[in-house]
């Protein structure tokens, strides 16, 4: 997918689809086939258009009601947030430490979320969208974070998520010289029975897969990025307290303590392409302080 010629006008998206549409005798069975081959929108979405009248052909523009407004569906509530990249169809904001990502749903939990954050966020600034994350961090876990600002970015999002075409890369601090021989960890995760919060590396788990790259071997602890194949919860926690290198701060998996405060675990880059355009999109999120002070303590 390739869409260069694209502008939006309010609620629309206005497109240049060209004469295999404009030229076609049997127009509406032409742009039904250009929206599916070319920008590969979804069989249900494509519907939902077309029973609305989101579709319109005059001349040579398509135009699709793809920016429709939609209520804010989390409550706002401010918190300053940095807003890493944004377009029309994508937000990517930095998730700090110590703010879980969503709302847990018990009304003891009244700590502001980073969706509460996005939703006061959208409406400071007239934007009438739902709050969608693409993908989770760890409450303790600082980098970047994508969401989605309609329903057409979400169903694709959604869908490279599932076939494992979002990168997530994360730096890391962990206990110990590692060795440059622990490249990959290959091992299932599944629900610790005897801790609520905790998971485990386990034969009936789900497939789990971490690339580990060293980047700096200090005297007791070592510098390290790693990428994963798999999305489980807690999965560069488990596997690299399963390998024997439990991360600093992270006292959950056997980490040692350190005032830090927090798994020393974060999301550097995130890389994707554009839900329209097809274009790389690549993220970098700075290191954070706590991260650069631990790392000054460690390496002396």
């Amino acid at each position: 997918m390739s869409i260069k010629n694209w502008k939006r006008r309010g609620d629309w998206l206005e497109l240049m689809p060209g004469k295999v549409v404009t030229g076609s005798s049997d127009k509406q069975m032409a742009v039904e086939q250009w929206l599916q081959s070319e920008l590969q929108l979804p069989e249900k979405m494509l519907r939902q258009l077309q029973a609305n009248q989101g579709i319109q052909l005059a001349g040579d523009r398509l135009r699709l009601a793809l920016f429709a407004s939609r209520p804010i569906d989390v409550e706002p509530r401010w918190a300053e947030i940095d807003v890493l990249y944004e377009d029309d169809f994508c937000l990517v904001v930095h998730k700090p430490a110590g703010m879980k990502l969503h709302p847990d749903g018990s009304r003891a939990d009244t700590a502001i979320t980073l969706d509460h954050a996005v939703a006061s966020y959208y409406e400071m600034s007239g934007i009438q969208a739902s709050v969608r994350h693409v993908h989770r961090l760890d409450e303790d876990t600082t980098g970047p974070v994508l969401y989605a600002k309609n329903t057409f970015a979400l169903a694709k999002l959604d869908e490279a998520m599932r076939n494992k075409e979002i990168g997530r890369h994360y730096v890391a601090i962990a206990g110990g010289q590692i060795p440059q021989t622990l490249q990959l960890i290959n091992a299932p995760i599944g629900k610790d029975r005897h801790h609520k919060q905790r998971r485990r590396v386990s034969p009936n788990g789900q497939e789990a897969i971490t690339h580990i790259q060293l980047v700096e071997v200090f005297p007791k602890a070592t510098l390290v990025r790693l990428t994963l194949d798999t999305g489980r919860t807690h999965q560069i926690r488990v596997h690299m307290s399963y390998a024997g290198h439990a991360l600093i701060g992270d006292e959950l998996y056997g980490g040692a303590p350190d005032r830090i405060g927090r798994q020393a675990l974060h999301g550097e880059l995130l890389v994707f392409k554009h839900p329209l355009t097809g274009a790389v999109i690549k993220v970098a999120d700075p290191w954070p302080d706590d991260f650069k002070q631990l790392i000054d303590r460690v390496s002396k």
